[in-house]
């Protein structure tokens, strides 16, 4: 995901279509550990490529791991067989729970019985997420481990050697968060020289996470033996083995936004998710129950599952979420589409995570609109009819981003629907990078409610850079009509077409298989962007521009574009003729002059010789045909902005068109 400050999300409608998940975070990362602390290399196949899975491979690496990418996307990990390739390393860990617990365990233990001196870090929300218990654990069996802040939180300085006493089951608490048993149990296998116990004191929160901690365990040649949920030994001599491969299933927890979409948006034809199904080992797979619960129709394989609306409005549910705490706030948002409230318990597990999840998404809800109750460990929401613009804050929490992007479809059950701002929509990539871009992928909005930008303007104004930038800010699709007709000119060109006859270029260009792409443009795959600046490629596009059966071509084609979350469109007519019903109508212009001098520039950075005076009287001669053109005369349309940027660099012409928009949205501009 691209990085900008907001993503607004339109009004969206319907749902259908195939996702492939991620791989799993969890299993990403407790993977990569144990490949790392084992003897071998071991393949790992479809992993997770987030900012949590890079602190963890870095981290590795520090301490004598080997990374090794393959060309097929599979990474070979060489593990450090228990050996310390460093003695001393300062590592950070962002806000990876999933690294910083078991990491801190299995290197307060090699640096016991090794020796070494080790910092863990990570983003000031990780020096806020508790790790007490952990330590406390730790230091019990012999650790030496100072919290460099406050006591019970990371950073951590770890030092030894230190003598270890594992004589006496370890205690931890198990109410807390479960990352602190799954550390233990991945660390203690590096020292048990005998059979070593570890006590659960309290209740256990989050089981089917420790089930896949014990799973993988077992891979790699430790095999764990479990009294109820309240003790586990693992047997002497234990010693980590790769087991050659290892394939990463898809995230079950990013899995429950597209089982919600499906549940509320997927009429016609189901939302089939890859990549978790009916033989998950991760217990949120069992949000489908819940899922179902509320009136989701699903059906499922050993890997995928498709989800289709079953009951309309959803059914209000009472449900202990302990074992899908993370993905049960995806039923915070779908309650809102319920027919009555919802109440999720045993969820204070929320209150620990990236951000205290539990306030966090009572806070956001209300925004919309909702009325929430929550508690120490339950939340409570009621169905939502008078929707309200919201600007949802993500806390720098991935699943507050994800679950939230499901508000959009409050055009379902209002007659007046509105947009939702997800704010630092990049930070998603702590585990699904690509989740919008998936999201739209599947999802179907009215025309009318997706937001479009025009910028028009002569020849040479900057329009193709304003709108990018424009395009790049609010995170929207950018159209170069420009490069439309210049592309019509090129393709017909090649294939020997006359370009004064209009037909037979319309034909070419109804066949154009166009693409726009960080600022270049690609013809069938093939990268045109140079050949398009070519002068001789502007003169063809005002040739075949003139011809009304090529215009007509390329006008289905230029509204084709228009799609969710938005699109900034520049040309010459996108504000007239195009898109008359933009929401921002932007005429751009300059002096000739100016235009020359910066088209000047430009060829003579290329190395290309040009005459100032020329190049003038060019753009003065381009101007009066295309405002004397029939076909859409080159004009401003009656409610368009005008904007001379003659004497404007970039960055301010952006920041003016920026706030020209934010006047017309219902949200206030978080930049």
């Amino acid at each position: 995901m691209y990085k900008i400050p907001f993503l607004d999300l339109p009004p969206l409608r319907a749902a259908a279509g195939t996702v492939r998940l991620p791989g799993s975070k969890s299993i990403s990362n407790r993977v990569l550990l144990l490949a790392g602390l084992s003897e071998g290399t071991t393949a790992v196949h479809d992993l997770l490529d987030s900012d949590d899975t890079a602190v963890m491979l870095a981290a590795l690496k520090t301490l004598g791991g080997q990374i090794e990418a393959q060309a097929d996307g599979v990474l070979n990990v060489t593990g450090i067989g228990g050996k310390l390739g460093t003695q001393a390393a300062q590592l950070f860990l962002g806000n990876a729970g999933t690294a910083m617990r078991p990491l801190a365990a299995a290197l307060a233990l090699l640096t016991a019985t090794q020796g070494g001196s080790f910092e863990l870090s990570g983003v000031p929300r990780m020096h806020e997420r508790p790790i007490g218990d952990l330590v406390d654990a730790l230091r019990a069996l012999g650790c030496e481990i100072a919290c460099l802040g406050n006591e019970g939180y990371p950073p951590l300085k770890l030092t030894g050697p230190s003598a270890l006493k594992l004589d006496a089951p370890v205690k931890v608490r198990g109410d807390v968060s479960s990352q602190f048993l799954t550390a233990l149990l991945m660390a203690l296998p590096l020292v048990a020289t005998d059979d070593v116990q570890i006590e659960v004191v309290g209740e256990l929160i989050s089981k089917p996470y420790i089930q896949i901690t014990l799973t993988l365990l077992e891979r790699f040649g430790i095999a764990v033996k479990r009294d109820g949920w309240e003790r586990f030994t693992i047997p002497a001599g234990s010693r980590y083995r790769s087991p050659g491969a290892v394939h990463v299933e898809g995230d079950a927890s990013s899995a429950s936004y597209f089982v919600g979409l499906g549940a509320i948006a997927a009429v016609d034809q189901p939302v089939r998710i890859e990549g978790v199904g009916s033989e998950s080992m991760q217990g949120d797979v069992r949000f489908v129950e819940a899922a179902q619960q509320m009136g989701a129709e699903v059906k499922s394989g050993p890997n995928w599952l498709e989800v289709r609306r079953g009951a309309w409005p959803l059914k209000g549910i009472t449900l202990d979420c302990n074992h899908i705490p993370d993905a049960a706030m995806t039923l915070a948002v779908m309650a809102l589409y319920a027919d009555g409230p919802t109440t999720l318990t045993n969820i204070a597990s929320w209150r620990v995570k990236e951000t205290d999840r539990l306030s966090a998404m009572a806070t956001e809800l209300r925004k919309l609109g909702a009325t929430v109750d929550e508690g120490p460990d339950w939340l409570r929401v009621q169905p939502l009819q008078d929707w309200k613009p919201a600007s949802i804050h993500t806390y720098d929490d991935h699943r507050i981003a994800m679950c939230f992007s499901l508000a959009a479809f409050n055009g379902l059950v209002t007659e007046h629907p509105v947009p939702v701002r997800i704010e630092d929509p990049a930070c998603v990539a702590k585990t699904f990078p690509e989740y919008f871009e998936t999201l739209f992928d599947t999802v179907s909005a009215s025309v009318s409610d997706i937001p479009v930008i025009t910028i028009d303007g002569p020849t040479a104004s900057g329009k193709g850079t304003l709108a990018d930038e424009i395009a790049h800010k609010l995170g929207y699709a950018v159209l170069d009509s420009g490069a439309l007709y210049r592309a019509a000119g090129l393709a017909a060109s090649r294939a020997g077409i006359d370009l004064d006859d209009g037909k037979e270029v319309a034909a070419v260009a109804r066949a154009l298989d166009l693409r726009f792409a960080q600022g270049r443009v690609y013809l069938a795959g093939e990268d045109i962007s140079d050949a398009l600046r070519l002068e001789t490629s502007g003169q063809n596009a005002s040739r075949v521009a003139a011809h009304p059966p090529v215009r007509r071509a390329l006008n289905q084609l230029q509204l084709d574009f228009r799609r969710a979350p938005g699109l900034v469109a520049d040309g010459r007519d996108m504000g007239t003729d195009v898109f008359p019903d933009a929401g921002l109508k932007v005429f751009l212009t300059a002096s000739a002059a100016t235009r020359a001098e910066r088209r000047h520039k430009q060829l003579i950075a290329k190395g290309i010789s040009a005459n100032i005076e020329s190049l003038r009287a060019d753009l003065e001669a381009r101007d009066a045909r295309d405002k004397n053109r029939s076909a859409s005369p080159l004009h401003p349309a009656q409610d368009a902005l005008m904007l001379d940027n003659s004497a404007q660099t970039i960055e301010e012409s952006v920041e003016l068109v920026l706030d020209w928009w934010a006047r017309r949205r219902p949200f206030k501009v978080s930049r």
